[in-house]
């Protein structure tokens, strides 16, 4: 469907393989046709087709059917809608957005003060006395009088430990305590690694037997302790603060550490390393510890730029008598080592096999490129020897796949050179501004889909985890994220709402901040167009408040009518219309369909709203915006604040519980109708339409049965189970994961490892009892959708390890993970893992009628709260 720039609407069949240009000359020649105008010269370049409805483009040398929105439309059945717009429009928009760049960047900024002259300065690599500190005092430890205190400390590198952690010694005092005791650490000034991080942390050491009236306070069973001697040693606060500051020098001088108090599940040696080495900014009622770094030498001591580790290397590597063989292990050495590399992320390496890896690096780098993270976790990060041999070898490694390299920013690896050397991978998926565009640059600026970028959008929520790694500000990878972002607004969106989702939380607020602070100042325009959707979803936080204090008060109906009565209001209109969706910025919210909008029942009152889409061709348009729990979703879901963020609705769907409920008189047989599934799919899908509807089903059943088993999602009942009227199944609200189940008085409520129940096969088998060749064809899909996602294993695991930090409340360490690896089966081979989803499969089969039987209370509670 087609309508060109006189508003007429055009159909044609074009074959998919044909390219816009061409489809430009087409619509052009006909319009010239009708308007008996055949003479009149029009060059087709000097057009572009715009997706209807949205601000999305369609464009270049490639055939029709490679681009996202049309494929998607054939997959979907739907005619796609293109409008054809003058080129010199768009370019309009851009000059616009060009010259408030262009004042940006001519804003006079103050003087720059002038360098300081160079001061002469030490290697680190010089000074072999052993690391020292000294613990001066702490403050505001606000323990019970009857408890001692001491400090536990360690040097780290990722989870490494460097040397013995160092104790100091336990003394009594209620808020107040001074040491002046200096703590010793086994590791000499120059085997400390560039990025060792310092840890701390406070224990309030108290008898067994006097505890009860304290430990109320102090939570204690929430946390690990050590017990010895017959006492108990509880947390009280940890700090940590990196060893070397941001230019490389090692720190000296006296340290004020406002710490924290909220500790992880996991503890690492009784610290934890993998907290933040920024400081409590709520330095008013938090605890503080005063310690002082050793002066070694009147000179700043620096760690050794990249040309001197370099250097070292070389050095090391002419006074090797064999150095020219070194770390070759020939054939006898290779099937262990491949045994080792393929082992998934999670698996342990023992010590004699880290050793046998870092000797035999240079095959690893021949041979199994991949296996860098391996080598990097053997390597001995206390000796700077190894670390200056790694940096060299760093420098031939071949470039890893990017989804290979996304290990690598893990906290496992805190290195600088080995995350710059993982951002060099990343980059790898080029911008969109390549030679071949740049005719088309002006358009890039107005969400143009570019494969390359599509990938990184698919990590980027993993990357902006990664970064509460990075100790520095100004890093590769922070870097890398705001030239990506800068260079396409879609990025850029996406980077400034996970961002701004997270700029609450204290440890991050900081570093988070000032990267948005970057992106707005290189993206002006978009500035304001963001500056929108914040105001827009302010109002609807402000809603969604109102309705859920109401909501005791009064019935669905006047809740409804006080809702429309809100959006009608000026204020609410002008924040709420003409906005770009934070979902999809290519997708203008224009204006409010107030009649259609509501808020639905649940706990959270979560609103729904409509927009009419007033550009040509644009249909309804509805988004959820929910407020006070944190939901991930497998289509349009977005953070944006603190416990807030928004969900892309689904059309013309249905949930299982409310097909059947209107299927049925009595809401207790409602959930056992096997009948109602099928028959409301024929009600809107006739004929030849029919079958493909049920093989819609067929194929998303199969996909969402394997995916809910994999990834261990609990909570499935009928309410949060969807199907579209084109037959597509999806699952909603995934709340619990890797296999937290939901129980009632320690009994499990959910015994299957997935839901397929008999009305779901009702509908694969056509309404067929004996339909027997549909139902094997349906679990085939499920037997190959398992071994393709096996495939990817190391990548889930990756993706999941780098989301530790995200504040999920069932994903807060790498034991979490181990469901993942269960499920996937990993390690096992693959007619073993096979043989195990079988097993599974003919479970769910077997137990579906306890599925049924949760449904059945699910529905008569839904029908009586109704």
């Amino acid at each position: 469907c087609f309508k060109d720039l006189y508003k007429y609407i055009k159909l044609f069949q074009v074959s998919p393989n044909m390219n816009p240009i061409k489809l430009n000359e087409l619509a052009i020649r006909k319009r010239l046709t009708i308007h008996g105008k055949e003479d009149e010269d029009i060059d087709p370049a000097d057009y572009v087709l715009q997706v209807s409805g949205r601000l999305e483009y369609v464009f270049g040398d490639h055939p029709l059917i490679q681009f996202q929105y049309i494929r998607n439309c054939v997959m979907n059945r739907t005619l796609p809608q293109l409008t054809l717009v003058e080129c010199c429009t768009i370019k309009k928009m851009c000059e616009q957005e060009m010259i408030a760049i262009e004042a940006a960047i001519n804003r006079k900024s103050s003087n720059l003060p002038l360098p300081l002259p160079p001061k002469k300065t030490r290697s680190v690599w010089d000074v072999c006395s052993p690391f020292k500190i000294t613990l001066l005092k702490g403050n505001k430890l606000n323990t019970e009088e009857n408890a001692k205190v001491h400090v536990r400390a360690g040097i780290f590198h990722g989870t490494e430990l460097l040397c013995k952690t160092v104790v100091s010694t336990e003394i009594s005092g209620r808020s107040d305590h001074v040491w002046n005791e200096v703590l010793e650490f086994e590791i000499n000034v120059c085997d400390l690694p560039r990025m060792a991080r310092l840890c701390f942390a406070v224990y309030a050491v108290m008898d067994k037997m006097k505890t009860k009236k304290s430990t109320k306070a102090m939570n204690p069973s929430k946390y690990q302790t050590i017990r010895k001697a017959g006492k108990v040693h509880y947390p009280v606060a940890w700090v940590n603060t990196m060893v070397f500051d941001y230019k490389g020098q090692l720190r000296n001088g006296e340290f004020v550490l406002h710490s924290w108090s909220s500790f992880p599940d996991e503890l690492e040696e009784m610290l934890n390393p993998m907290g933040t080495v920024q400081t409590n900014p709520y330095i008013e009622n938090a605890t503080a510890l005063h310690i002082k770094f050793q002066e070694y030498s009147k000179h700043p001591i620096n760690y050794p730029p990249f040309d001197k580790i370099l250097e070292k290397a070389a050095e090391i590597a002419r006074s090797s008598d064999n150095a020219a063989m070194a770390g070759r292990g020939g054939k006898k050495f290779f099937v262990v080592l491949k045994e080792i590399m393929e082992r998934d992320p999670l698996s342990q390496l023992c010590e004699n096999e880290m050793d046998l890896i870092w000797t035999l690096r240079y095959d690893c780098r021949e041979n199994f490129p991949q296996s860098l993270p391996k080598l990097l976790l053997s390597l001995k990060w206390n000796k700077l020897e190894d670390v200056a041999q790694l940096q060299a070898l760093l420098q031939i490694w071949p470039k890893l796949l990017p989804r290979e390299a996304l290990e690598l920013l893990d906290f496992n690896y805190p290195d600088q050179y080995v995350r710059e050397y993982a951002v060099g991978c990343l980059k790898q998926m080029r911008t969109s501004n390549d030679e071949k565009s740049k005719r088309y640059l002006f358009i890039n600026s107005f969400y143009v889909p570019h494969s390359s970028d599509e990938e990184l959008s698919q990590y980027l929520l993993q990357l902006v985890q990664v970064l509460k790694y990075e100790p520095f500000l100004d890093c590769a990878l922070s870097r890398f994220l705001l030239e990506r972002a800068l260079a396409n607004r879609r990025i850029g969106q996406m980077l400034f709402w996970h961002l701004r989702s997270e700029v609450h939380i204290p440890a991050v607020s900081i570093q988070f901040g000032l990267i948005l602070e970057a992106y707005c100042r290189g993206s002006v325009a978009h500035m304001k167009v963001l500056a929108k959707q914040v105001e827009a979803l302010n109002k609807m936080k402000t809603l969604n408040s109102l309705i859920k204090l109401n909501a005791m008060k009064q019935s669905k109906a006047k809740g409804k009518d006080a809702m429309h009565t809100c959006l009608k209001q000026n204020a609410y209109r002008e924040a709420l219309s003409d906005l770009q969706s934070p979902l999809n910025p290519s997708v203008i919210l224009s204006e409010l369909h107030v009649e259609k909008c509501r808020y639905m029942d649940s706990k959270m009152k979560p609103l729904w709203i409509v927009y009419n889409n007033k550009m040509f061709g644009g249909d309804l348009v509805g988004i959820i915006f929910k407020n006070g729990d944190g939901k991930i979703l497998p289509y349009g879901c977005l953070a944006t604040g603190d416990h807030s963020g928004l969900i892309e609705a689904v059309s013309s769907s249905e949930t299982i519980a409310d097909i059947q409920l209107n299927s049925s008189n009595v809401a207790a047989a409602a959930a056992f109708n096997k009948d109602a599934l099928l028959n409301w799919l024929k009600e809107y899908n006739l004929g030849d339409d029919l079958d493909r509807a049920i093989e819609e089903f067929t194929l998303s059943c199969a996909g969402y049965c394997v995916a809910t088993y994999v990834l261990g999602i609990g909570d499935r009942h009928s309410d949060n189970i969807m199907v579209r009227k084109n037959g597509q199944l999806f699952h909603i609200d995934f709340g619990h994961i890797l296999g937290n189940f939901k129980s009632k008085f320690g009994i499990k409520r959910e015994r299957v490892p997935f839901i397929l129940t008999y009305d779901f096969i009702h509908v694969i088998q056509q309404g067929k009892t004996g339909n027997t060749e549909k139902f094997g064809r349906f679990r085939q899909y499920c037997e190959e959708a398992y071994l393709i996602l096996r495939k990817h294993g190391n990548l889930f695991i990756t993706l999941f390890a780098l989301m530790l930090t995200a504040g999920l409340p069932e994903l807060t360490s790498v034991k979490d993970i181990q469901y993942l690896k269960d499920s996937l089966a990993l390690g096992k081979s693959e007619e073993e893992a096979l043989k195990q989803f079988k097993q599974k499969f003919d479970e769910a089969l077997r137990e579906s009628w306890t599925t049924k039987v949760n449904w059945m209370a699910h529905t008569v509670r839904k029908d009586y709260r109704s």
